[in-house]
Formats: C-alpha cells, structure tokens, sequence
C-alpha cells in the first residue's frame, strides 16, 4: 500500500481556543488526520508525525533544517509522498525552503488552513484531504515542493500570500496555479523544479540577512543602522527594482561588502535590467554590485541568499543561483 507521511509544525490548521482568549496550537497530526473525511476509503497508508506545534511567525530556521531532516527520513523509509501540515504567515518561505533542499521526485506538499478547526467553515480538513491526494498522484512527482490550498496547487518558487483571512488567500502572481483539484482529483501540469539544490545546513542559524523594504522619500538612514550587522541584504526596491537617488550611497556601501540581492517591493514580475537609467534605477543598482532576484519576492530571496551563505557561496556562484529564477 502507498504510504503517504503527514509532518505537523502547527499552526492554525491545528489550533483551538485558548483560556486566555484567541486560538493557539493544540492538535497533533494524527488528531488533524483523524477529523478529515475520506482519507478512509483511499487506498493509501497515512503516518503521522509531530515535528513542532508552533504559530508559523515563531518558526526559525532551526526548525527548518530539523523539517527538511524529517522529510529526507520519511522519504528514505519509503514514503511515496510528503505532507506539511504548517501556519500560513510563513508557508510560503517554509516551501521554498523545502524546494531548495529536498533533492526528490517525491512530491513534499505543504498545507494549512485559514481558519482554525473550531471555526464556522473550517478549511483545514478540506486542504489537508486535497494535500494527501496531491502527495500521491504520480504526476506530482519531480515538481518540487508544492503548497496546496483551496483546491489549488502552487510551486514553491510562485506561491505568495495575498489576503491576511480569505480562505482564496493563496495565488501564484504571474504564473497561476500549477494544477487544480476536481472532485478530489489533482490536474496537474508540469513546472519542474529547479535544478538548485543546497544543504540544510545549521549554520543557518547563525547569519543575519537583512529584508529591507524602500518607500517614498528614504534616504537609506535605516539601512545604515541595520545593515552593519547583516551578513547580507535583500533590498525590496519599488516598481521594477528602484530606489530614491538619495539612498543610493548607502546601498553601495553595503554592496561593496556583503551580498546585496535587489527585489521588488511590488509582489508580481521580476526586476528589470535595463529600462531606466536614472541613479537609483535597476540598470544603476546592478551596476553598483547588487544581485538580480529575479521573479522572487523578497522574502523568498532572503531564504535563498541565507541557505547560500550558510553553504559559504561567494558573489559569482550567489549571481548565478539567482539566474535560475530570472
């Protein structure tokens, strides 16, 4: 019989109201498992798992390194698919984070719910039978990790969050789903995963990348006080990958001496190259030593900057990382 593993790290898919008020973590996997309707009657063998029970914001990437660990287990005792059952702040890094460092054709599906399993309309079970079922269809095999909500299947390197409470909360801004579950049964379409791959390594833990977001009229004055401590920087550039000339100095200092990846603040396209000219502009910037992010948002880009640094990357193999993702 298949055997599909379920991996819990809370979140609110797994939460329940609180003494003190509010909704915290308190269902382990095989409890999430044994509230979804169905599973019995697919011919599947399900395990569970309890890795952590934590609220995804307090996720780090110690905890990351230890799921990517657990997931490698499951897979070399013979799991033919994996299931994350994860809070959705932080889900979409947490795929990413899987895609880079799991190297398998086994689907690893990351799920969750918006609201929490005593809540009128709970979507936990909904989303955790539809991630189980994704976990198992052959044509799930060699995507890369994926994150299944609402019926929808995203890759890692598209899914973004773009609702604070909607149930639809998930998208793939630009690119769309990957595939879609009717009546159960995943459609998929293959993306194939990209051909990255690097260790989950502990010294992760260790560095401090910087997430830097522009808005009108900065002048760089936080960056200077955040930067010096950051052993890299992912500036989140308005439009297509643009700062107020005033910044620009501070931005190539830091350029000057540690990674420095340019994104957009934007949520959808990639940075441009070389449409405008002007100081402060994209063509100004990567002239001046920053990394393209391509179409990686910048929360994304941090994640793969870190586990970059963490593998003691230097600037021409950080640059050509990034390419894959123009």
């Amino acid at each position: 019989m298949t055997r599909i593993a379920v991996i819990g790290m809370g979140g609110t898919i797994a939460m329940a109201p609180s003494a003190a008020g509010g909704v915290v973590p308190a269902f382990d996997a095989a409890e999430l498992i044994a509230a979804v309707p169905g599973l019995a009657e697919l011919d599947l063998e399900i395990t569970t798992c309890g890795l952590r029970s934590l609220p995804s914001p307090s996720i780090g990437f110690g905890d990351l390194v230890a799921l990517a660990g657990a997931v490698r287990a499951e897979i070399d005792a013979g799991a033919a698919g994996v299931v994350v059952t994860h809070g959705t702040d932080t889900i979409e890094e947490t795929a990413l984070f899987l895609d880079l460092t799991v190297d398998t054709e086994v689907p690893v599906v990351v799920t969750g719910a918006m609201r929490a399993p005593t809540s009128a309309g709970a979507d936990g079970p909904a989303n955790l039978y539809a991630a189980i079922r994704v976990a198992a269809a052959p044509a799930a095999r060699g995507l890369g990790a994926l994150v299944v909500m609402s019926d929808e299947v995203h890759g890692a390197r598209f899914v973004r969050k773009g609702h604070t409470s909607s149930t639809a909360a998930f998208g793939s801004p630009g690119f769309g789903p990957m595939g879609l579950l009717v009546e159960g049964e995943p459609r998929l379409r293959g993306v194939p995963r990209v051909p990255l791959t690097l260790p989950a390594s502990p010294a992760v833990e260790n560095l401090r990348v910087g997430l830097i977001t522009v808005a009108l009229g900065d002048d760089g004055e936080l960056l200077r006080h955040a930067g010096g401590v950051c052993d890299g920087i992912v500036i989140a550039g308005l439009g297509a990958g643009h700062v107020p000339a005033a910044m620009v100095p501070a931005v190539a200092e830091f350029a000057a001496h540690v990674p420095v990846v340019l994104s957009s603040r934007t949520g959808s396209g990639s940075v441009l190259r070389q449409t405008y000219g002007y100081p402060g502009s994209e063509r100004d910037l990567l002239d001046r030593g920053l990394v393209h992010a391509g179409f990686l948002d910048p929360a994304k880009a941090r994640v793969l900057l870190l586990l970059l640094l963490a593998d003691g990357a230097e600037r021409e193999r950080i640059v050509a990382a990034f390419e894959h993702y123009r």
